[in-house]
């Protein structure tokens, strides 16, 4: 049709611009090994709707049920039409993580080769699943996250507590795993590429809430690279089974512990920089300053003032370890992974496959 036509009904030529570009994005997603992961527990209300709006060029959807009470494998298998379906049954309940692991294993074997975790709820956009996938199949990440905090438009359907404890939890992930690039780490929209996918399995992730957020520690172990893409909140009658209250104390150990282990193993193992001299110093000058200063307060005379000798004797310590630490997290935020690896490891494949 041509350009007079269009405009002849209305139609501007970008539009159809627009609609061409889709059409080759298509094309050039098919044929590239993408996966759809389902983890399936009490979604039987929408998961026929999840499944029916899988784009064309998705080879593949495994649905994994979660030893689920409402038998959803056995309703996808009898109502779902879509041939790429296969369902994978858990004997035991393992949560949104031990079942989106089984559905990355199941769906690599099949030979995936990037994995895109989607709920069964239907509360995710699936119109963006092309973008998800993008950054990996350009090379330019391992892992893809959805992320709803990139616009205010895209928080005006998110109740007010979620938006706040979203936040907290934010920096708390920035903090434990070391992405500070990143934000929303509890979105499970998620791509992963499947090299990257099968190292991570082999590592012990948290099987139930904290699944996200661990999964992005295990990843900063392996030095992967994440990129968030934005995405716009839905919500509608889906059920969470997640309970606020319940899980404030355990993450917050969760993520005490990642922090340590990764601190530890990054900046004392794996490697010795700057930033761990910058460690060690400052937390020796702030335990010595205080330590100082309580050793002085236990055993002055009553009423006596101290001489500012003995309070520079306590604060100067405590002043150069705070602005050490600051220093060590400088480093730690520009210590972000900036090299996708797997390229590496999809070329390190290849070579064991032909020496084979």
């Amino acid at each position: 049709m041509t350009s007079i036509d269009q405009l002849a009904r209305g139609e501007p030529l970008q539009v159809e611009r627009r609609r061409e570009g889709a059409r080759q994005a298509a094309a050039r997603l098919e044929g590239a090994g993408v996966w759809m992961v389902i983890p399936c527990y009490r979604v039987t209300a929408h998961i026929l709707r999840v499944i029916a709006k899988a784009p064309a060029w998705v080879e593949g959807i495994v649905c994994v049920d979660d030893a689920c009470p409402e038998g959803s494998g056995d309703f996808i298998e009898a109502n779902a039409r879509d041939p790429r379906v296969c369902v994978v049954r858990l004997e035991k309940n393992q949560g949104v993580g031990g079942a989106t692991l089984a559905g990355y294993a199941e769906a690599a074997r099949r030979g995936g080769a990037i994995l895109v975790k989607v709920d069964g709820d239907d509360q995710m956009d699936l119109g963006y699943m092309g973008p998800l996938v993008a950054p990996i199949l350009l090379g330019e990440a391992d892992y893809a996250k959805g992320n709803r905090f990139t616009s205010i438009s895209h928080l005006r359907a998110m109740p007010t507590v979620r938006v706040l404890g979203n936040a907290v939890l934010s920096f708390a992930s920035k903090v434990s795993t070391g992405y500070w690039n990143i934000f929303d780490p509890t979105n499970g929209f998620t791509a992963m590429e499947a090299t990257v996918a099968k190292l991570v399995m082999e590592k012990r992730i948290s099987r139930r809430f904290f699944f996200e957020t661990d999964l992005l520690y295990h990843l900063s172990t392996l030095r992967a690279v994440v990129r968030d893409v934005p995405m716009p909140a839905r919500y509608a009658d889906e059920v969470s089974n997640l309970r606020i209250s319940a899980v404030v104390g355990p993450f917050a150990l969760k993520h005490l512990r990642n922090f340590i282990q990764r601190v530890l193993g990054q900046y004392f193992v794996r490697d010795f920089n700057a930033a761990s001299l910058e460690l060690v110093f400052g937390m020796f000058g702030i335990l010595f300053g205080l330590g100082y200063a309580a050793h002085y307060v236990s055993s002055r005379v009553p009423g006596q003032v101290a001489s500012a000798g003995v309070v520079m004797a306590a604060a100067l310590p405590i002043i150069l370890g705070a602005q050490l630490l600051l220093q060590a997290l400088n480093f730690d935020v520009l210590n972000v992974p900036s090299r996708p690896i797997h390229p590496y490891l999809r070329t390190l494949a290849r070579l064991q496959s032909e020496e084979a």
